[in-house]
Formats: structure tokens, C-alpha cells, sequence
């Protein structure tokens, strides 16, 4: 039941480009790119994140 409150929550602050954690703007972590894809890491609380097509997700353990 809580996933089912806290997914569209999250969801929404991806899609505005900040982070579910701690709410800053991703564009200002750091990025690299890795095994083709750019992962972008915030820097207040360190979450991984994939950035595609102007979109983030969070990185799964086999991206990282």
C-alpha cells in the first residue's frame, strides 16, 4: 500500500527533473556516461539516475 502512495509522487518529481530523495534539480549532478548511457548522480544524497531523451529514471544495480 505505501509504494502504491509514494510511486506517483516520485514519478512527478522525475518527471520534473529533481531527485525522489531530496528534492534538487538533477541537471545540476554530476554525470558520466557508461555502457552507453548517461547516468546522472545527485550531489546532496548520491541517487543514481539514467537520463534518456531529456527524461531521468532511477538506474537499476546492473546499469550502475
Amino acid at each position: 500500500m505505501f509504494k502504491n502512495v509514494i510511486a506517483p509522487i516520485q514519478a512527478w518529481l522525475m518527471s520534473q527533473g529533481k531527485c525522489v530523495g531530496c528534492g534538487t534539480e538533477l541537471a545540476l549532478g554530476k554525470s558520466k556516461t557508461v555502457k552507453g548511457r548517461t547516468l546522472v548522480t545527485c550531489v546532496k544524497c548520491g541517487r543514481i539516475f539514467v537520463k534518456k531523451e531529456g527524461k531521468y529514471r532511477r538506474a537499476l544495480l546492473s546499469e550502475i
